[in-house]
């Protein structure tokens, strides 16, 4: 039985209808243990409590004669044998502990049709987030969201007319990051091929990641410093998002701002981190004296050594460490003070940290990270390797949106290939517009060799990806 068709999905340059059919639940395969599973308390955070959203777009396969939906439905009911808990419902204990019950109930699948092809997304330039379909293409079924008592993964196969396929995604972050939802995803993969045993066999063993007993706080954790919930928020007018697209010879730009030898010491992702904090918060405009931040998320899953996590290990592993700077240290002092900042917070991970982090949880009732002033970066190009049965990778993989539920102020790195063929990195970025407008003229004032000029050239084409 087929929902109500809804009315064509827009944008300024791209108009198709998706047919969903009724959702259903995907259960294991197999018979699976019932049995009641605490999470960790690095899952178990304020911060955690919401789902969060991933898309993938496949091409036509010629010489595949089978269905997508068929060959994921499949695949998925056999994963999920592996990784039953996530077939469950989280539960709230005393003291708001959650928990999963691993009841076998499953979860949510839909299976549509969209009369559109991938190459008139190509055409059109919208293969990259914000997607302006994407409610259509991960449909939000009325209660699912919820974050206790419901299914913990909602997943979308979408058939295209040209014979690919989009592959929707949302999960329950407090049971899983994305390091953990890349091996689910990958496991589905190696089941859509057939194979029949995990290469990786999940693992649960939350208690590593559980409070100590006593618990002691030994760092400083100001990435959950109390907030104002009023000063968080920034005026500016309507939200937009925009997608920026730094490739080589965006980052040779880059790089170029800053001396030789730190620019050879550190990462194309922590560069970019320190470059977007600086220019977004001067397109910001706010008191000089205000502290600003940047959470530039760190999978803490190599620091462990005592023990060390297993490789399958699927629960949240990740640290929010924070570097701050006051709006004038960011935008009076070059870009190097940034990096420095960025670099030193990115390396305040180690075991320890997070040892006293799951402590701080228990601690100070579970806190939500701080928000005031902040712009949370998370790395995704992982999603570029997910494969399913004979499609290959991913035109596209990665994020669907900038910003999470009631926080706009994160990006996230995604791996790209633009239309001229380079591979670069893709981040959508959620800007009041009046703000998005001068991020846009500083951007436009580096790339064009303007730092000092008030000019009015153009930002390369191929840096601003998208809007809405």
């Amino acid at each position: 039985m087929e929902l109500q068709i809804p009315p064509p999905v827009t944008s300024d340059s791209l108009m198709f209808k998706v047919h969903r059919r009724e959702p259903e639940l995907v259960t294991p395969a197999k018979a699976t243990p019932r049995e009641l599973k605490l999470l960790s308390d690095i899952d178990d955070q304020e911060g955690l409590r919401f789902h969060i959203p991933s898309i993938f777009f496949y091409r036509n396969n010629p010489t595949a004669y089978s269905d997508p939906v068929a060959v994921i439905r499949r695949a998925l009911a056999e994963t999920l044998v592996y990784y039953y808990p996530l077939a469950g419902r989280l539960r709230e204990g005393p003291n708001r502990k959650l928990a999963v019950d691993c009841s076998g109930e499953g979860v949510l699948f839909i299976e549509a049709d969209a009369d559109v092809t991938l190459v008139e997304f190509e055409k059109k330039d919208v293969l990259r987030p914000p997607f302006p379909c994407f409610e259509e293409l991960l449909f939000d079924i009325e209660g699912s969201s919820e974050v206790l008592n419901a299914p913990m993964i909602l997943i979308q196969v979408t058939r295209l007319k040209c014979g690919g396929f989009i592959f929707a995604v949302r999960i329950n972050h407090a049971i899983s990051d994305a390091a953990g939802l890349s091996l689910f995803l990958k496991t589905i993969g190696e089941f859509a091929r057939g194979s029949h045993v995990p290469t990786v066999a999940p693992v649960w063993e939350r208690h590593l990641l559980s409070a100590r007993v006593p618990a002691s706080v030994t760092h400083v954790h100001r990435e959950y410093d109390e907030q104002d919930t009023e000063s968080a928020t920034v005026d500016g007018g309507a939200l937009v998002s925009r997608s920026f697209f730094f490739g080589g010879a965006e980052m040779s730009v880059i790089r170029r701002l800053l001396p030789q030898n730190l620019a050879n010491r550190s990462t194309d992702l922590e560069t970019l981190t320190a470059f977007l904090w600086r220019y977004r918060t001067a397109a910001l405009r706010t008191d000089p004296n205000k502290e600003m931040r940047v959470i530039f998320i760190v999978n803490a899953r190599s620091k462990f050594r005592n023990p060390p996590l297993p490789p399958g290990y699927y629960g949240n592993a990740f640290a929010f460490p924070v570097a701050i700077a006051t709006v004038r240290e960011l935008t009076e002092k070059p870009l190097e003070f940034a990096l420095r900042l960025v670099k030193e917070a990115k390396w305040s991970v180690t075991e320890e940290y997070m040892r006293s982090l799951a402590d701080l949880m228990v601690t100070k009732g579970r806190p939500r990270f701080s928000i005031d002033g902040a712009y949370l970066i998370s790395d995704v190009r992982n999603f570029a390797d997910i494969q399913f049965g004979v499609w290959g990778k991913p035109v596209y993989g990665g994020i669907g949106t900038a910003g999470v539920v009631d926080f706009p102020g994160s990006s996230f790195y995604v791996s790209f290939e633009n239309s001229k063929g380079e591979r670069g990195i893709v981040v959508p970025v959620c800007l009041p517009e009046k703000a998005m407008k001068r991020f846009v003229e500083e951007l436009d004032g580096v790339f064009n060799g303007q730092l000092e000029l008030n000019g009015r050239s153009k930002i390369p084409d191929k840096l601003i990806m998208s809007s809405l």
